[in-house]
């Protein structure tokens, strides 16, 4: 299946059952750090990994840095969601103008081990961000921007390009790339079941009874 169906059908679905469909076959653990949150609520993205990682430094070239992350900007593909690795508690590394670029490419959202400024407008745009901090100290003159589209590790989880990241309230959960057809699969197979147990339950079936009736609860 092409990119945009996978990801158009792993939106469908929702971290959780992602995540049990992973800790089942042995592939955990997968869910990003809990501190990593979406801005609001009622948001949920699905796409390919596009990994950055940089570090603080104070003393970067500004007009250089900026120039590396235009280059990375540029170089987002459909579909993907942007995934970066701070080491850094200070300053924002996405707003609303690299947001404006990432959706004009087709980018699906942006997952940040670091912060995120402008975002009211970002809210505004609609484009799912999942960050670990807020603030308005913008990135190029204090943070560095060393790689992109290379493997990093965000908490105890390695993120490589093509990975699929899938978010929502919960948090973010990262499929490895090699078994990601495998895995939508089984989710969206769970994800049926699921329906039927809470029919079931709805119903007064026993909660129990439900789950040795479908295996699922």
């Amino acid at each position: 299946m092409n990119d945009a169906e996978l990801c158009d059908r792993y939106a469908a679905l929702y971290p959780g059952v992602v995540t049990d469909v992973l800790d089942e076959r042995g592939y955990g653990p997968r869910a990003l750090p809990s501190a990593i949150e979406p801005l609001i609520l009622d948001t949920s993205m699905a796409g390919l990994a596009y990994p950055v990682h940089g570090y603080p430094d104070d003393d970067c070239d500004f007009d250089a840095n900026m120039r590396r992350f235009l280059r990375m900007l540029g170089d987002a593909p459909s579909e993907s969601v942007v995934a970066y690795q701070s080491r850094d508690e200070e300053a924002a590394h996405l707003g609303e103008l690299s947001t404006t670029a990432l959706s004009a490419q087709g980018c699906r959202g942006a997952v940040l081990d670091g912060g995120v400024r402008d975002v009211s407008f970002i809210l505004e745009q609609e484009f799912p961000v999942f960050s670990r901090y807020k603030t308005p100290a913008d990135a190029p003159p204090r943070w560095r921007l060393a790689d992109w589209d290379v493997p990093i590790r965000i908490g105890d989880v390695e993120i490589r390009p093509g990975d699929v990241l899938v978010g929502d309230a919960d948090g973010v959960v990262c499929v490895p790339k090699d078994v990601r057809e495998e895995v939508l699969l089984a989710a969206e197979e769970t994800a049926d079941t699921e329906d039927d147990v809470r029919e079931a339950v709805r119903d007064g079936v026993d909660p129990l009874d439900a789950y040795e009736e479908f295996g699922e609860f």
